[in-house]
């Protein structure tokens, strides 16, 4: 028997895909990856996944992990090898408000936990705007971001327990409920991360957090971007901490958003060269009292402070979410920054993150960098502000898109100048292994080989990904 009807008799014949069922998993979401895989394998178990993995072990077959598909750096493609998609895993197990945590499988849909953990008043506060697919298996995978990591840290922070199908098909049991644990090496966070290169995470314990009782959400104009860290330091200070998001949108993302999105509307009167949207979650009753004439304490606040800096100058122009709608348009017109992004070619994906003061010098010497190889290029950019992390995309001429792999080193020279990262949030897959290959530290790049040689010695797990 050859592995296809090996695995038609682990699994079952209609849970392994051949020929056109595959076409969902042949093309990445970025459209620049694309590749027939040999098949699609979809196990609905940790037992079922360890069978495959024992199958491909045992036939030295390459298996690619699949969650929700919302990747951009081309850590799915699988041209000739087998995708293993843990789309069939959805259960969520069990949620212990007591406790505040979860337990789910590897498939389960971020909005969906969202929606079950809010049930009980709680929030499993990792977020961003691919919830609607991405999978708890990727997200931990890719240790994701979003727009929330200011108040509560990546995923790798959220995250108790995991556990893992190994390349030789062994089951790895971190399935911890534990807040401490010294027995030895962290394991979990040698796989949160690693983007399926180690193993295949199947299931995860998480942590979750009080869900706000009340939002203060607002469209913020500044001056200049140098003063958005203290509006951001002064917001820290009187909330407690509890800023959520502060998300940065230049002139050039407002004007395109306005342009290319169906209803999309101005968040001003007019447009100005610096907007930041920023969120303050209240989790405290005194914060979420409502007065009698319906305001929300902490909203009120928020438009005294935004009030006062407007008259001192230090704000232009602001405005407060009113309602629940007003807040989620607020939020979309974040949200859309991928689609908005993708409307023109050709076009230069970076994700990188600088120290919180240098964001404003970072885009200064990186718009300089650009011009040096293509002046007509346009920086697209968008920024998760409060964390430094940058999403700088540049729109290239068609005269400049021969010089992409020099433009994004000239890039990459100033984030290294800086100590920055040159992957922030998005990880490596395929499109930043020449980066990793010039950035990296080399004695890193070493210790990753040997992690990855003695775990996977036949080099089946998600071959070609991270490591140059």
């Amino acid at each position: 028997m050859d592995i296809i009807e090996r695995l038609r008799a682990e699994l079952g014949e209609a849970n392994v895909l051949t020929g056109s069922d595959c076409a969902p998993w042949a093309e990445d979401w970025t459209g620049k990856f694309r590749g027939q895989p040999l098949a699609v394998v979809r196990p609905a178990s940790t037992a079922e996944v360890a069978a495959v993995m024992k199958l491909a072990s045992e036939t030295g077959t390459p298996v690619v992990p699949s969650s929700g598909h919302t990747g951009l750096v081309g850590g799915t493609h699988a041209p000739d090898q087998l995708v293993l998609s843990v789309d069939r895993m959805r259960k969520i197990r069990e949620i212990r408000a007591d406790a505040r945590l979860a337990v789910v499988e590897a498939g389960v849909i971020l909005s969906k936990l969202h929606d079950a953990v809010g049930e009980h008043d709680l929030v499993f506060p990792v977020t961003f705007g691919a919830r609607g697919s991405a999978m708890i298996g990727g997200i931990l995978s890719t240790n994701a971001g979003g727009s929330n990591v200011l108040r509560y840290g990546n995923t790798r922070e959220q995250v108790m327990g995991i556990e893992v199908v190994l390349p030789s098909g062994e089951v790895l049991d971190l399935m911890s409920e534990l807040r401490k644990d010294n027995s030895g090496f962290d394991l979990r966070d040698l796989f949160i991360g690693a983007e399926g290169t180690l193993g295949i995470v199947t299931g995860a314990v998480l942590k979750l957090m009080p869900k706000p009782k009340a939002y203060a959400t607002a469209m913020v104009a500044l001056p200049a971007l140098s003063d958005a860290l203290d509006l951001l330091n002064r917001l820290q200070a009187a909330t407690g901490g509890a800023v959520e998001a502060f998300e940065y949108m230049p002139r050039l993302y407002m004007e395109r958003h306005l342009a290319v999105i169906d209803g999309a509307r101005p968040a001003f009167d007019q447009i100005y060269d610096v907007n930041i949207m920023l969120e303050v979650g209240a989790t405290a009753p005194r914060d979420a009292a409502v007065a009698d004439d319906g305001s929300v304490a902490i909203v009120t606040a928020l438009e005294e402070m935004l009030g006062e800096m407007i008259e001192s100058g230090q704000v232009l122009d602001a405005v407060v979410a009113r309602t629940e709608a007003q807040r989620a348009e607020m939020w979309k017109r974040r949200e859309d920054a991928a689609e908005v992004s993708a409307t023109k070619r050709p076009l230069v994906i970076m994700d990188v993150a600088v120290p919180l003061d240098r964001v404003a010098e970072f885009l200064d010497r990186a718009q300089i960098a650009v011009d040096r190889h293509d002046p007509g290029a346009e920086q697209f950019i968008v920024a998760h502000l409060g964390d430094g992390n940058i999403h700088l995309n540049i729109w290239m001429t068609e005269g400049g898109a021969d010089n992409s792999e020099t433009i994004l080193e000239a890039v990459e020279d100033v984030v290294a100048d800086m100590r920055g990262s040159f992957s922030a949030e998005h990880g490596i897959g395929l499109s930043k292994q020449g980066t990793m290959q010039r950035r990296k530290d080399r004695v890193a790049l070493e210790v990753m080989t040997r992690i990855k040689a003695a775990l996977d010695p036949d080099g089946i797990m998600n071959p070609g990904k991270i490591l140059p």
